[in-house]
């Protein structure tokens, strides 16, 4: 639930900004598509790793202070190949079996009481997250014109300006933004989710209050929307900050002590994998604008409703993430047998419940975000592809949780990037022939693969799912 915070905050925020007119809602639609192209780029990769890694080092820590209780000898302590990258080693002639997590402080420091954990991971995903975060802002609030112009709006379009204002300003909580994320990711490999769910919740409900504050009191309109908007993602940042602090020591001892390289390395796989996640989403963005401020407003609706129900299902995917690291880390493939099971079983059942209200419930809630008659009949023609790809989606995202959880993030890149230039070709050829109704088809033949593409690595028993060809 906590990872669907920007995407219902924009949902918010398209509600009331359709309230102003359908150019301002396509606007933003625009603005909106370009923000999450470029955060997920900058973050989705770092937050995957981080929950994986912090998972994996938590079970470290905890097996290291189980031994250190249970009195045994360091010398008979043994640790699986999967950790011996967890734990850099000064001395190129020290064995792992004449080491001991307890020993090694650069992992875990074992602290008795209620004193904060040192987690490497989470340490250097912050560091790397406000970097990003401040590169993020600075490239869209000077680069935003000549953006826009690239996704479909002209220099005399009158979306121009009020896309021009929104993005700028939402640019100012791209800081926030990168680094509530990354602290979530931490949470995550805590397997603690609710902190991040509440404090998702309160950044929520600040944006839906402010909103119409700032959009009809102050009478800001577009600019409203985005400054609510910020308010509430530095909201999140602080809650979910302060309450870190209280559990990690977040200040590593010394810069040796954070863990670049080790995040480069596999960040860059799973790079490669969400620039071809995303680029499919924006170009679908692309062909609705360039095809007018009606349908991109009727796609912008369909587009954040579609994104914010199917996010729901990476709440199971993330818990799925964080137990199966923690299982593979322990080389307990019952357990992550089991667990892989479990969570594709709650996907379908999400996928076939968020089927059933969105099919229903749209039919009457699509005015709730606009009344333009022709946007609201573009809407109706959305609603069958928005409501039937939930079951396909849930599952595509609770696979990338499971491969994420196996850290089989080579084969998470390369497969989407098969499955982009597939999809990316579907979107140039169905948009251009069948306008509308053909954007939506190739995404469903995008969600389609996404979820083929999952469902191959563990059918055939590839990878790190191979113990499953002696199961």
């Amino acid at each position: 639930m906590a990872l669907t915070a920007d995407p219902i905050a924009s949902l918010v925020d398209t509600a009331f900004i359709g309230q102003i007119g359908a150019v301002e809602l396509a606007a933003v639609g625009v603005s909106i598509a370009v923000f999450n192209q470029v955060s997920r780029i900058a973050i989705f990769p770092l937050v995957s790793v981080t929950t994986s890694f912090v998972a994996e080092e938590d079970a470290t820590c905890k097996m290291a202070s189980e031994e250190f209780e249970c009195g045994e000898q360091e010398g008979t302590f043994s640790i699986d190949s999967e950790m011996k990258e967890l734990i850099p080693r000064n001395d190129p002639e020290r064995t792992v079996h004449n080491s001991s997590p307890c020993s090694d402080k650069s992992i875990c420091t074992i602290k008795l009481g209620r004193e904060r954990k040192h987690i490497p991971s989470a340490s250097s995903a912050l560091a790397i997250g406000g970097i990003l975060g401040l590169l993020q802002a600075l490239i869209l609030i000077f680069g935003a014109i000549p953006i826009l112009n690239f996704m479909g709006v002209k220099p005399d379009s009158p979306m121009l300006t009020p896309a021009c204002q929104y993005l700028t300003l939402r640019s100012l909580g791209a800081p926030a933004v990168l680094l509530s994320l990354a602290m979530q990711g931490v949470f995550r490999g805590f397997k603690d989710t609710k902190t991040p769910l509440y404090a998702t919740v309160a950044g929520d409900a600040t944006n839906i209050i402010l909103d119409p504050i700032f959009m009809f009191v102050f009478h800001l309109g577009v600019s409203g929307a985005a400054i609510a908007h910020v308010i509430s993602q530095y909201l999140i940042a602080l809650i979910l900050l302060w309450r870190l602090l209280r559990e990690v020591d977040v200040l590593p001892p010394s810069i040796k002590d954070l863990q670049f390289s080790r995040f480069l390395k596999n960040s860059f796989l799973l790079l490669a994998r969400v620039i071809a996640v995303t680029f499919c989403v924006t170009l679908a963005a692309s062909m609705a604008a360039r095809q007018g401020s009606i349908p991109m407003a009727a796609f912008q609706i369909c587009l954040q409703i579609w994104l914010a129900t199917s996010l729901l299902a990476d709440g199971l995917a993330v818990a799925g993430q964080a137990i199966l690291a923690s299982a593979f880390a322990r080389r307990d493939h019952a357990r992550a047998t089991a667990a892989a099971s479990r969570v594709l079983q709650w996907g379908v059942i999400l996928g076939l419940v968020l089927c059933v209200i969105l099919g229903i419930g749209l039919q009457f809630a699509s005015r709730l975000f606009t009344k333009d008659a022709n946007v609201l009949q573009l809407i109706h023609i959305g609603i069958p592809f928005v409501a039937l790809t939930q079951p396909i989606n849930a599952l595509a995202f609770v696979f990338d949780g499971i491969n994420f959880g196996a850290s089989d993030f080579s084969y998470s890149a390369y497969s989407m990037v098969l499955v982009a230039i597939v999809s990316i070709l579907c979107l140039v050829v169905l948009s251009s022939s069948h306008g509308f109704i053909g954007i939506w088809v190739a995404l469903t033949i995008y969600m389609s693969l996404r979820m083929f593409a999952g469902f191959w690595r563990i059918g055939t028993a590839r990878g790190p799912w191979a113990f499953l060809r002696s199961v």
